[in-house]
């Protein structure tokens, strides 16, 4: 009885909160009908916008997947001074707001910044350009995969690493031929989790991106720059893309989890 009743309260609370949203930004999209829908696409600045989001989302799953599988193997696999200080460092961007980390970004790298003036200078600007927001975004997704990595790396222990040492393998054969292929469904749901939240973004790219249309909106602040210019079925076309986008991702991230916990039972 109580697990029937907690169970309909959660479906109650997933009907009235989760369902809505998407739905409703698809019927906007439709209101006009498919044509008007459709015409959104023809738009130059929201094809840039779809391609900056492309190209960004890329950039970071390709950088965050490096160091997040180096972190979490190290933080993991040893034990030394700091160690908990750097997992603390690691889960920070959790806590923080995604606008305060823009915000560092511009301190460090904008005009009035440490360095953005002389890089400037050299012809590479960061802020209000491409690398500012693949930065920005680095910074929000930076903890998926040294946490989805972590526990099944500790889980599996050191055993068949320290062989395949033993055996003259070096650092790399290990982390591609031992390490990663025994954690590799967790890596890929790390991955998967990064892809959809670098893909949301808003806050810390808005910061560092200038608003600049057809140059540095991605498709978050495109449907911001619609949505205050009363282009309401654009902007809700662009939202339904971007939320079929991140379906698309968590629903591969799901069927990624259920594999792993029926390899998990049947191990």
């Amino acid at each position: 009885m109580t697990r029937f009743m907690f169970a309909s309260i959660v479906y109650l609370l997933v009907a009235i909160m989760i369902i809505p949203p998407p739905v409703l930004v698809f019927v906007m999209a439709l209101s006009h009908g498919v044509g008007t829908m459709l015409a959104t696409f023809a738009d130059p600045d929201a094809l840039s916008a779809i391609r900056l989001t492309v190209l960004v989302t890329a950039a970071t799953v390709v950088i965050n997947t490096g160091f997040g599988v180096m972190a979490a193997w190290t933080l993991s696999q040893f034990r030394f001074p700091g160690r908990g200080l750097l997992i603390v460092l690691v889960e920070l961007p959790l806590s923080v707001s995604p606008v305060v980390g823009g915000l560092i970004w511009l301190l460090v790298f904008g005009t009035q910044g440490w360095w953005g003036k002389v890089l400037e200078q050299w012809g590479y600007p960061i802020m209000f350009a491409p690398p500012g927001m693949v930065l920005a975004t680095l910074f929000v997704t930076f903890p998926y995969v040294t946490r989805t990595l972590m526990p099944m790396l500790a889980h599996n222990g050191r055993e068949a690493e320290e062989a395949a040492v033993m055996l003259g393998a070096g650092l790399w054969q290990v982390l591609w031929h031992v390490t990663l292929p025994g954690a590799r469904l967790a890596l890929v749901s790390g991955v998967l989790l990064t892809t959809a939240r670098a893909m949301g973004e808003f806050g810390a790219v808005s910061v560092v991106s200038g608003h600049i249309p057809g140059l540095t909106e991605t498709m978050p602040l495109h449907i911001e720059t619609l949505y205050n210019g009363y282009q309401t079925v654009a902007a809700f076309t662009m939202a339904a893309l971007l939320a079929l986008m991140a379906i698309t991702v968590v629903i591969a991230r799901n069927i990624v989890e259920r594999r792993h916990a029926r390899m998990g039972i049947a191990a």
